[in-house]
């Protein structure tokens, strides 16, 4: 069975035209197509979603920072190797003279002995009138420079000690005068200089004014 394409009446094989209102059957039949109901259409079809790839994650942050510590602990090993290996070499080098009070080490170009009396001449300025010399005065000498530091005290103030020293180095010399200490230094020439410091002494209730001279000549 076939309907009419223009009133839908239902039109047998036999039939040559619409009964019911005349219009060829050929004509009917071609044009009309019956339209499908929703329910019968076929389902669209859906493309299944793509699975993102899984993305690979890099070290951690506890990984790093353990890489860290490592690289900083490796430093200081080899740091305290060298240190290490150099204390070796100046404890090889080293030869005492208990006798004489003499430390020397050739292998490094240094020669170090206690000085307890030393003069003007080795500290290349005066010594202050009346001051005692007291205990740890060195001569040394290294790679070709020697150097003599001498130690003294004295009952007198610190502002004394200041401008004796001051007229004895000169207007030249370079000064440093704070409230308790001071710091005077003269460089006489490119090989050789003298420092002076001054300080209240160390020991408390001896009301003495300290004074350190270090003479620096270049051989």
């Amino acid at each position: 069975m076939a309907n009419c394409s223009k009133c839908g009446a239902e039109i047998s094989s036999e039939q040559q035209i619409c009964a019911a209102c005349g219009t060829p059957v050929a004509a009917a039949q071609a044009a009309f197509q019956p339209v499908q109901p929703v329910a019968q259409q076929a389902p669209v079809a859906y493309a299944a979603p793509i699975a993102a790839a899984p993305v690979k994650s890099g070290p951690s942050a506890l990984k790093i920072i353990l890489i860290i510590v490592a690289v900083i602990f490796g430093m200081g090993v080899l740091g305290l190797g060298a240190l290490g290996y150099f204390a070796y070499r100046v404890a090889k080098s080293a030869h005492v003279d208990e006798k004489n009070g003499t430390v020397s080490m050739n292998g490094f170009g240094m020669n170090m002995n206690s000085a307890d009396n030393l003069t003007a001449a080795d500290l290349g300025v005066d010594i202050y009138p009346g001051a005692e010399q007291e205990k740890g005065g060195v001569k040394m000498t290294i790679a070709g420079t020697s150097s003599v530091v001498g130690k003294f005290a004295t009952s007198d103030s610190k502002d004394a000690v200041f401008a004796f020293y001051r007229d004895k180095l000169g207007a030249d010399a370079t000064t440093f005068n704070f409230a308790n200490s001071a710091t005077l230094s003269q460089k006489k020439s490119d090989q050789e200089t003298v420092t002076v410091t001054i300080r209240p002494s160390s020991s408390p209730g001896e009301g003495k004014t300290q004074i350190s001279i270090q003479h620096t000549k270049k051989n």
